[in-house]
This record gives structure tokens, sequence and C-alpha cells, in this order.
């Protein structure tokens, strides 16, 4: 008997089809004789009538062919539940075993949320119709203090901007680096699958920078080789006070022991008439301009560089800051980024 490719038929013909056969079937036709009728296999006209009899004629209705809506097995709430979940919180918080949010992680939360099993490919469409990319993640420490940093934000930076413009003094942002001769930056063109070798010196070994920045483009720094010490912070101090004589400033910096300290306080309290220090929310760096100042010494002065000396090192960075401080543009870049705009003027 010759059989069609009942595959090939449109959806509503083979329902059609399954509807007449059970009607043969029911005028007391045998399996046999209905499935030569229809050029079909008897296994077929067997199927139809046992899902007939099980689940009446809607079983034979015709389904939705292909995948499912959205790649997946969600509703839009879960899909909504599932975005906001992602954005809001790393995975180790859902109890799940992964430190970032990867697709096998999106698995393990849709599967411990929804009791929905999908594949890495469907939780991948998932992300891309989200919104989502694969990033470079920004550390921020378990210890931050999401209240004072809304505090800082809505009331207290806008009291020190207003008290600013009143005394007319003006606001530097602080902080210090450490700086290693080891540091790479940015990639390399290579062959396929031979990492590129950079020749450098063995040798390891160090700086530190401290500096201050404004958001009208002034930058201020000393590059030393000594550690991060009380004298080093009140040298800087004096030094800041000597390059802006006649004005008042306000030094924005973060909490780090040395700034806290007795001597500086006491230091800073003789001085009070032309400096006043505040400080940033505990663990907070992302408040701090500065911050991207050091990234960019970090990248571009050492990452891409090879000082075979400490001397030579320093003389790069030193080198490099001048530059950048004799281009204002440049150093108000640093307050365009998303979480420091509030520091623009």
């Amino acid at each position: 008997m010759r059989q069609r490719d009942f595959r090939s038929l449109a959806p509503q013909t083979q329902e059609a089809i399954r509807f007449k056969a059970m009607s043969v079937l029911s005028q007391g036709h045998s399996q046999t004789q209905t499935a030569r009728i229809f050029e079909v296999s008897r296994q077929t006209i067997h199927a139809w009538k046992t899902q007939h009899k099980k689940g009446g004629s809607q079983a034979l209705c015709s389904k939705r062919r292909g995948r499912p809506p959205g790649g997946g097995w969600l509703t839009p709430a879960q899909e909504r539940t599932l975005a906001r979940l992602i954005r809001d919180q790393c995975p180790d918080q859902l109890k799940l075993p992964f430190y970032l949010w990867t697709r096998e992680a999106v698995v393990e939360l849709i599967k411990k949320r929804f009791k929905v099993r999908v594949s890495v490919w469907t939780a991948g469409r998932f992300l891309a119709r989200w919104g989502f990319t694969a990033q470079k993640p920004v550390r921020q420490a378990f210890e931050q203090d999401a209240q004072a940093v809304k505090s800082w934000l809505r009331s207290r930076y806008p009291a020190i901007a207003a008290l600013a413009r009143r005394e007319k003094a003006t606001i530097f942002w602080g902080d210090e680096m450490g700086l290693r001769s080891d540091h790479a930056a940015g990639r390399s063109f290579s062959p396929r699958g031979h990492t590129p070798v950079i020749l450098g010196t063995g040798q390891r070994f160090g700086c530190n920078v401290i500096s201050a920045i404004t958001n009208r483009g002034h930058l201020q720094f000393m590059v030393f080789k000594s550690p991060f010490t009380v004298p080093v912070f009140l040298k800087f101090l004096r030094q800041l006070l000597r390059q802006n004589q006649g004005r008042k400033i306000f030094l924005i910096i973060d909490g780090h022991p040395v700034h806290r300290s007795r001597r500086v306080a006491r230091w800073i309290k003789e001085h009070q008439e032309v400096l006043r220090v505040y400080f940033l929310p505990a663990y907070s760096p992302q408040l701090n301009p500065d911050e991207y100042l050091n990234q960019d010494v970090k990248t571009n002065a050492v990452g891409r560089t090879r000082a075979a000396t400490r001397p030579e090192m320093m003389g790069h960075i030193r080198a490099y800051l001048r530059s950048t401080g004799s281009h204002r543009p440049l150093v108000k870049r640093y307050f365009h980024a998303k979480q420091v705009r509030y520091a623009l003027p």
C-alpha cells in the first residue's frame, strides 16, 4: 500500500483527515481498511483512535508547531521576574553555585525558581531579548552602606557643593594608588593559538601616586617610591595649598587610615581657614572621579609601556600626568562617567 508523507501536509489538512478517519471507523470499517483509504499506516490510525478515546475531539485538533514563543516555556510575568533578579542581584545572593551571571547560571535560576528546564541556548535567547549583554563586571564591596551612598548623592554632596559656591572654594577629589612594573593592559595581535609574548624586565618594582582633580580640569599629583604614610600625605597637602594660594580648598577623599590619623586631623584643624576635608561613604570608590584618573594611568602610563627600572617607570608616570594635566578637557572627562556625573559643575 502506497502511503503519503502525512507530515508534509498543512496542519488544517492533517486535522481534517484525522476527523474523517474517525468518522470512517465509526461506520464499522477496520483500522486496516481506514488506513488504505487515507494512505497512512495502520499504526497511525491506531494512534489517532487512542488519542480520540482519551481526549475526545479536542485531541485530534492540530497544535502549534515549533519552539514556543520567546524560545522557552515561561510566561511574560515570569520573564520579567527573572530579568529583575538578574539585574538586581548576584547568583550567590540567590543561593546559586555561581559567582557571575552566565547562561548556565540563568538555566539554574529558571529551574530553581519555576521548575522549568531550558537549554543554555534558550537562556542565551532570553538574555538577548531582555537586553542583557556580556560585560566586565565592576567590583563592589559587601560592606558598602547603600543608605549612606544615597544620602551622599541626595544631600551630603549637594550641601558641600553649595557651601563651596558660597565660600568660593575649589573642590578637589583626591586618591592614592600603587603601581607595579609587571602590570599589563590591552591586547596584541598574534597568530591563532599562539599567545603573544611581550619582552620586559624580570625585576619587579613599583611606586605610588597621590593625585587630586577638580571638575574644572585642574590636576595636582605627586609620584613617590616610599610607602603612603602620614608625612607623605601632609607633604601633598602642603603642595596643594601652595599651588592654590589665595583660594580655599575643599578636599574629598576616602577613609584611608592615613587620612583619618590624629596627626593629619590636627594639621587640618590648624589650616581650617584654607582647607576642609570631607570623607566619602565607606567602601564607595565608584563615587570618586579620581578613580578614573587612576585607571587611566595604570592602563596607558604603565600597562602599555615597559620600563626597565623604577626611575624610568616614575619618569613615564610623571610625563603622562603632566601631559594630562596640561589639557583640562581630558581631566574633565573623568567626571563624565555615569557614576560620578553628580560631581559635574
